[in-house]
């Protein structure tokens, strides 16, 4: 197959371009380059990796269109009249305008084309925590969640009137080797909690961190997506792609901690509190996401992808992520003003409770 992904080295894509170059299909990825090293090409796999560069949400949409053309006409010789992607995927697309620009783009010049929207466009409250394609969708706590909404709502338009090919993909919390997944975060990552732990520092969980979560690792959900490639199936559909385990927060950052062999100092703080404490979107983040309990159902993916099993525990896939950043100074970003943040919050809480305490 031939295979085009916008992004494709981001913490959910470069699992998947390194696995489609695995089953030796062919991978073009549109992007700026800065990544693309991450990706093994070459002869590494079977597959052969072509890069095109170009910023799709900067550059004119002509020269794009341009850069597209020259591609496909360089490609191998093809028996359809007008050559084209067999998949399109688009990792990169957050607003409605992106993906009206992606449709006059793509009508005709594609098989399948695949959006990645967010399960956290999921109803917030959730009415139950069980969570599948069926649910509704609302958020009005952030508006990252919305514009996925307005998105899908686009694209699902397209479909019933035009036949447009499109696939939704709904991930939830994904994680790679790069990146430890957080409840709570500042802007530069998860580093500086990691920091707090190494140090015998409190570190703060949302909630009393018994509710729900689910956590993939990305190498699970590149099986899952690229058994939805070309899937004739999976056309006109909405699919989310998560892990069947469910966690919560207190075992996921045990487990963090487990991996950092250091003792987790937990410190359990108000998702509301810490929305309107500081200078994080927590609103969006925490009540529009994850302070939510859910468990989904992935019994839809895996009637369109037979076989397909989330096999990596979050305990164990910690535990390789922890050894790399350990070992990668480049994902080791600290974050001076957030660990300030933190020391108040918790000072704040403490203080509280000895005034309450008389």
């Amino acid at each position: 197959m031939k295979i085009l992904f916008i992004g494709g080295t981001g913490t959910i894509s470069a699992a998947i371009s390194r696995r489609i170059l695995e089953l030796g299909w062919d991978l073009y990825l549109l992007n700026r380059g800065n990544r693309n090293q991450d990706i093994p090409g070459g002869g590494t796999f079977p597959g052969k990796l072509t890069e095109i560069k170009g910023d799709i949400n900067t550059e004119d949409e002509a020269a794009i269109a341009a850069k597209l053309r020259n591609c496909l006409a360089a490609g191998p010789e093809s028996p359809r009249k007008t050559p084209r992607f067999d998949v399109v995927a688009d990792f990169i697309a957050f607003s409605q305008a992106q993906v009206e620009r992606d449709y006059r783009l793509f009508e005709g010049l594609c098989g399948q084309y695949i959006f990645i929207s967010s399960a956290s466009a999921y109803q917030k409250p959730p009415a139950s925590c069980l969570i599948s394609e069926s649910t509704p969708l609302a958020n009005p706590f952030w508006d990252y969640s919305r514009n996925k909404i307005a998105c899908e709502d686009f694209l699902m338009s397209k479909y019933r009137e035009t036949g447009f090919p499109v696939t939704i993909i709904r991930p939830s919390h994904t994680y790679d080797e790069r990146n430890v997944p957080m409840g709570v975060n500042g802007k530069k990552g998860s580093w500086q909690v990691l920091k707090r732990m190494l140090e015998g520092k409190p570190v703060i969980i949302h909630g009393d961190g018994t509710s729900l979560w689910t956590m993939t690792s990305s190498r699970d959900f590149a099986k899952g997506f690229t058994g939805l490639l070309g899937n004739i199936h999976a056309v006109g559909e909405t699919v989310q792609i998560t892990s069947d385990e469910t966690l919560s927060w207190n075992q996921i950052y045990a487990a963090i901690a487990n991996a950092l062999g250091v003792e987790l100092r937990a410190v359990h703080v108000s998702s509301d509190f810490l929305a309107a404490s500081g200078p994080y979107n927590y609103l969006g983040e925490l009540r529009g996401d994850k302070a939510n309990s859910v468990i989904f159902d992935n019994t839809k993916l895996k009637r369109l992808v037979p076989g397909f099993t989330a096999d990596i525990r979050f305990d164990e896939g910690i535990k390789d992520t922890i050894a790399f950043v350990l070992s990668h100074k480049e994902c080791q970003r600290e974050d001076p003003e957030f660990d300030g943040w933190c020391d108040r919050i918790i000072a704040i809480r403490e203080k509280a409770i000895k005034e309450m305490k008389g």
